[in-house]
């Protein structure tokens, strides 16, 4: 299969779906899409991006392998569909409390509200800097800031569904830590 001419050429969910499937549990393979995600080529690129969101979460250990190649590509990159399919696979990253990259999340914070960034790219903007902020009180706490600030905007469903579950899960995370306070004290 050349990979490279299949991904050059306008395809569709079906194909997409074939290329994750021959990608996953290789890391040749993923390593082959993400090359091609840095492509010149806007077809080729998006398509890689596109084929390595729809990877399964057994290929988690291997995106995340890629995390910092994906920020410094997310950072410098102008165009808003390539933006948008990084932030989706970051979003779903872990992230570890000494693997924070504050670039990225200063990058993510000034996306939250900015009314001039496309629904998705605010929404994805939430849930990666939630994962990022969770292990730090005080980042919770300047996330929840900026959700803040998004009640006095005219929000798109999405937006409304990314601030509700974020709410939840920093009310949740609050919960666990005041119970931890009480086993401790």
């Amino acid at each position: 299969m050349n990979v490279e001419e299949l991904l050059s050429k306008r395809i569709h969910i079906p194909q997409i779906k074939r290329m994750a499937l021959w990608a996953s549990g290789s890391r040749e393979n993923i390593a082959t899409l993400w090359s091609l995600a840095l492509s010149e080529c806007r077809m080729t690129s998006v398509n890689a991006l596109w084929t390595m969101t729809h990877l399964p979460a057994t290929d988690a250990e291997c995106l995340e392998s890629m995390r910092n190649e994906m920020i410094d590509m997310l950072l410098s990159e102008t165009d808003t569909g390539k933006k948008r399919l990084l932030l989706q696979l970051l979003r779903n990253q872990e992230y570890d409390a000494d693997d924070i990259r504050t670039d990225f999340l200063d990058f993510c914070m000034s996306k939250i509200n900015s009314e001039c960034e496309p629904y998705a790219i605010r929404c994805f903007s939430i849930y990666a800097a939630y994962r990022i902020c969770q292990h730090f009180p005080e980042l919770i706490a300047e996330l929840e800031e900026h959700l803040d600030m998004m009640q006095c905007q005219t929000l798109s469903p999405g937006l409304k569904s990314a601030l509700r579950q974020t709410k939840t899960k920093i009310a949740k995370l609050a919960d666990s830590r005041d119970k931890c306070r009480k086993i401790w004290t």
